[in-house]
């Protein structure tokens, strides 16, 4: 069995320990709705707080889902043409 914290939960555990901000992408409905709306920066913001079921975001809205993302820059080399 797989016990490896993952979307959601992974978030909560990250600010649980105590992380200030944690990137994410959000939404409403799941995990995995979060996840396939990335493809613009609607859809993404810095976590800092769970509280009453919900994610927070440093604009003060409200989530119920919050997927840890990482974001890294690319090289052209990694492009497929």
């Amino acid at each position: 069995m797989d016990n490896e914290l993952r979307g959601s939960n992974l978030t909560r555990a990250m600010l649980n320990r105590g992380d200030i901000q944690v990137w994410c992408a959000i939404d409403d409905e799941s995990d995995e709705r979060a996840m396939t709306n990335i493809s613009g920066n609607d859809f993404m913001a810095y976590i800092v707080a769970f509280k009453d079921g919900f994610f927070y975001c440093t604009g003060g809205m409200q989530w119920l889902h919050a997927v840890p993302i990482k974001i890294v820059p690319i090289a052209q080399h990694e492009l497929v043409y």
